[in-house]
């Protein structure tokens, strides 16, 4: 899946990238702006929307809407990671106080994510993609395959064995001092979003079937496929084009797998440290250079999972 040189031309560098993709010093630093404002909007309207499907899931108390309720937590999930994401790169606001306080309290440890260890494994990725010291290789290693073996790995994720292992680590990590001082806080939260939304809503059962279950389940569905949508089936290079996929970006895509512009990833692998906002911005550039090619660009995720899984059968 890695695409031929012809896909990847060398035009680099231009008037306005440096060799390594990078937008020059002074063009750079409009792109590296970080809007604090905005950014804590996001995270209190992803808030708010946890809220709104919570309170409609207990108040209507149909099992057709609380199946709604648990569907539509997928997408929340997939919101708190990219978020999380953003505030692992000290990228969600200027302040080093304020990114570490709310990216650890109110979007990370809610997620069931020890965002310190997380910051320090997903560094080395950007290091070097498909190293050895990459902590998300086991995603996209092994593309292109055959469908039957991301079947299985999706059924896997989707019957909650996958969310299990990890839950597991967590709970086994509170035997030792050390990992207490990680796993405590993280389901100390659990233990206080567990009683407020029983407390707010009424439900017991909110907690388990709409924030639990859904982690659990449908993110582990969702984290696959959008892992595999940024690295599936590319191998360790230099040139970022070689290590990430290129998609184009539809609607449906951005509201459900790839909100905050990550589906913009190979722009946010030639330089991790512009903001989420920007990246489009970015990206256009990296067109305009010619370093972004449509031979290079899957039209859509699903014509990409379909390449990851065109090994033909022996």
């Amino acid at each position: 899946m890695v695409a031929d040189e012809t896909s990847r031309p060398s035009v680099l560098p231009t008037e306005r990238l440096l060799p390594n993709g990078m937008m020059r010093p002074e063009l750079r630093a409009e792109l590296r702006q970080i809007d604090d404002a905005r950014n804590a909007w996001s995270v209190v309207w992803l808030w708010v929307m946890v809220a709104i499907i919570f309170a409609v899931a207990t108040q209507f108390d149909r099992w057709w809407v609380v199946l709604v309720g648990f569907v539509a937590m997928g997408p929340i999930y997939v919101r708190f990671a990219i978020l999380m994401h953003e505030a692992a790169h000290k990228l969600l606001f200027t302040s080093k106080r304020a990114n570490d306080f709310v990216g650890k309290w109110f979007i990370a440890y809610p997620a069931f994510v020890p965002i310190s260890l997380y910051r320090r494994g997903h560094f080395a990725h950007h290091k070097e993609e498909f190293g050895a010291d990459d902590p998300d290789i086991a995603f996209y290693a092994g593309y292109p395959g055959h469908w039957a073996d991301l079947r299985r790995r999706l059924l896997r994720d989707a019957c909650g064995i996958s969310g299990w292992k990890n839950f597991k680590v967590l709970l086994l990590a509170t035997r030792s001092k050390q990992g207490r001082t990680i796993a405590v806080p993280i389901l100390g939260v659990q233990a206080l979003l567990w009683a407020g939304s029983w407390v707010i809503t009424g439900a017991w059962w909110a907690y388990p079937v709409l924030w639990f279950a859904p982690w659990m389940t449908q993110w582990r569905v969702l984290n696959r496929l959008r892992s595999i949508g940024e690295h599936g089936g590319l191998t360790a290079s230099d040139d970022r084009r070689a290590t990430t996929h290129n998609v184009t970006q539809h609607l449906v895509a951005r509201i459900w797998l790839v909100p905050y512009n990550t589906g913009w990833h190979l722009a946010h692998h030639v330089d991790m440290g512009i903001p989420w906002r920007n990246l489009p911005r970015y990206h256009h550039e990296l067109e305009a250079a010619g370093y972004v090619t449509p031979q290079l660009t899957y039209p859509s995720y699903l014509a990409l999972w379909r390449a990851a899984c065109s090994a033909p059968v022996a």
